[in-house]
């Protein structure tokens, strides 16, 4: 059971999430979007969606640095793991409030606005409960694990970082996951399964980031007067003949 939770199950959804991409883009590139609402409804969302997209900014940063960096490369330059808790539990509370609170406020707009609810999809209220979930969890593990040290506090960069990093070294040590608490295991399923849900969902947008926009060049406006052969208009009526 272990090996096929911890390395059946997770290179089912990593090959679900490429491939489901690559099929998504063949087979739906117009279908490639966010299916905006802004036009349905502006103000809860001007509210919600910056919340909710710099919190996941927050949440994935931390989770990069959790999962991806080993904790001799931060002892090397002078973190402590003190200083490295302290800075991982803070930005990771704040970063997870703002990410729940945006999404609440995103999910009663889409349940109490009428046009945004009838535009609601079967696979959008999935994605929804599966991001639900994924961040809760998370912020379970956090308040728990670190702040309360409910049985005693879990060193994740010693379990579930390592693992994740011999996942993607294609050599998993599922051992390392069947020791976890059961937070991080239920965390890193549900997560798991939103990462193997992503390509049939909204959630491809994320690929879709308007990078180029950095390095256009610029757009020069000229008047109608500019134009060659054009003349200035002229108050009252024109001499005919």
């Amino acid at each position: 059971m272990n090996t096929f939770l911890w390395v059946v199950v997770p290179y089912l959804c990593l090959a679900t999430f490429v491939v489901g991409h690559a099929w998504r883009y063949r087979y739906d590139a117009f279908g490639w979007t966010t299916r905006s609402s802004q036009l349905y409804e502006n103000a809860l969302l001007r509210l919600g969606s910056p919340l909710f997209h710099f919190g996941m900014l927050g949440v994935v940063g931390g989770h990069v640095v959790g999962l991806l960096v080993p904790r001799s490369w931060t002892a090397a330059v002078g973190v402590s793991d003190h200083l490295y808790h302290y800075a991982a539990v803070g930005g990771g509370l704040v970063a997870g409030v703002m990410t729940l609170v945006g999404l609440a406020i995103l999910v009663y707009r889409r349940r109490t606005v009428g046009p945004v609810f009838s535009a609601t999809t079967r696979m959008d209220k999935v994605m929804y409960a599966f991001l639900a979930a994924a961040i809760v969890l998370g912020m379970w593990n956090t308040v728990a694990g670190s702040v309360f040290s409910l049985g005693g506090e879990y060193n994740y960069r010693e379990g579930v970082s390592v693992w994740y990093r011999s996942f993607l070294a294609f050599s998993p040590d599922a051992a390392l996951m069947a020791d976890a608490p059961i937070g991080f295991r239920l965390h890193a399923l549900v997560a798991f399964g939103l990462f193997a849900l992503w390509p049939f969902t909204r959630l491809v947008h994320v690929f879709s980031a308007p990078v180029g926009y950095l390095t256009r060049p610029y757009v020069v406006y000229r008047s109608r007067e500019d134009r060659l052969g054009a003349r200035p208009s002229r108050r009252g009526w024109e001499r005919v003949g």
